[in-house]
């Protein structure tokens, strides 16, 4: 094979490396479908469909983000995170979400190990 072939096909390999790889970096983390669904509907955090893209909407303070269109679904997933590490809790197989005076609100069992570890993984409780 002469140079110029190995030059071209490194160069194709090295490009379609670079796009998986910023594919990965772009995609949000994995969810639980059942317990996030769940834990979703008390979040004060929401995305709200715009002319000029998606915003997060603080439902609580009314305070909007507009974060780039390649960061929103990142952004939404950090505040979840920091809302969770203080409004959620699992005792034994159940996982209690907190109001803002640290009532609960609802509880909702959790089935399997693998909720739990997506639990434990995503939210840090």
């Amino acid at each position: 094979m002469s140079i110029k072939k190995g030059l071209i096909f490194g160069l194709l390999f090295g490009f379609l490396a670079l796009g998986y790889i910023a594919m990965q970096r772009a995609t949000p983390d994995y969810k639980e479908e059942r317990i996030y669904k769940a834990i979703k509907v008390y979040s004060p955090y929401q995305l709200e469909k715009r002319i000029g893209g998606l915003t997060i909407n603080n439902t609580q303070t009314g305070e909007k983000e507009k974060p780039s269109a390649a960061e929103v679904l990142h952004r939404l997933d950090e505040l979840d995170k920091t809302w969770g590490k203080t409004h959620l809790r699992v005792e034994a197989n159940e996982l209690f979400i907190l109001g803002e005076n640290n009532q609960t609100i609802v509880k909702i069992f959790i089935e399997n190990e693998r909720e739990r570890e997506f639990l434990r993984s995503f939210y840090g409780i």
